[in-house]
């Protein structure tokens, strides 16, 4: 037998950096909310090891060092896990960080700490403030806020970005302010000048200027909007 568990994405609706650590890690001011876009997990828990499949099954790295195999050893725990991968790698929606949440939550495990510890965006995909949150620190200080039901038009190219990359380009830029509500939006289009032309199609199917979603590279934009290659995705709670 085996338990089926959800992973919803995450979208970060706004994202402001508000200072880097001693350890070089930044800290952050940002509002996440789940939504729709969901990976689902097969865990039995007497096998090993992981299986991708899915429409991004072959964007996913080595097994060893995925997200799910980290929260398995976060919580000394042995199981084989078949993973549907629906939300795109390298998208900035969260997608590993959502697949150790289901682990974590499929082996009952609600510390804060531990999910920390194995992402930065672990804490907010576990649950533990629901399905939306204004986060802190380096992703582990999280404030529940109200949920409010919205609607959101994703775009995502067929490339991803690279957080680390981003936030050294932001660093030596000096620490750039979003002019859309998105600090690490400027250095991420320095890291990776494509995304310009996959922000200004979106802004041409809906007439509203987008965002990037974390460090990308998914553009979005609030409201429901029909065109090639656009996901629209609704705001969810979390257990």
């Amino acid at each position: 037998m085996f338990d089926v568990v959800g992973a919803p994405a995450k979208l970060t609706v706004s994202l402001r950096v508000t200072g880097t650590r001693a350890d070089g890690l930044h800290l952050l001011d940002a509002e996440f909310v789940a939504i729709d876009l969901v990976d689902l997990l097969e865990i039995d828990a007497d096998g090993d090891g992981l299986t991708v499949d899915g429409p991004f099954a072959g964007e996913v790295g080595d097994p060893a060092g995925n997200l799910v195999s980290r929260a398995l050893v976060a919580v000394g725990r042995r199981a084989h896990v078949r993973l549907t991968k629906r939300i795109p790698p390298g998208g900035g929606l969260g997608g590993g960080s959502a697949d150790a949440a289901a682990v974590l939550r499929w082996a009952g495990c609600d510390d804060v700490a531990v999910a920390a510890s194995v992402g930065a965006d672990v804490p907010f995909c576990l649950g533990v403030a629901g399905g939306r949150a204004r986060v802190g620190g380096v992703g582990d200080e999280l404030v529940a806020l109200p949920f409010a039901e919205r609607v959101y038009t994703l775009l995502t190219p067929p490339f991803g970005v690279a957080t680390a990359d981003v936030y050294r380009a932001w660093d030596a830029m000096g620490g750039p302010t979003g002019a859309h509500g998105n600090d690490l939006e400027p250095a991420a289009l320095a890291v990776e000048p494509r995304l310009a032309e996959w922000r200004d199609r979106l802004r041409g199917i809906t007439g509203v200027v987008p965002t990037l979603a974390g460090s990308g590279s998914t553009w979005f934009v609030e409201g429901q909007f029909a065109g090639d290659g656009l996901v629209v995705a609704r705001t969810v709670p979390l257990p």
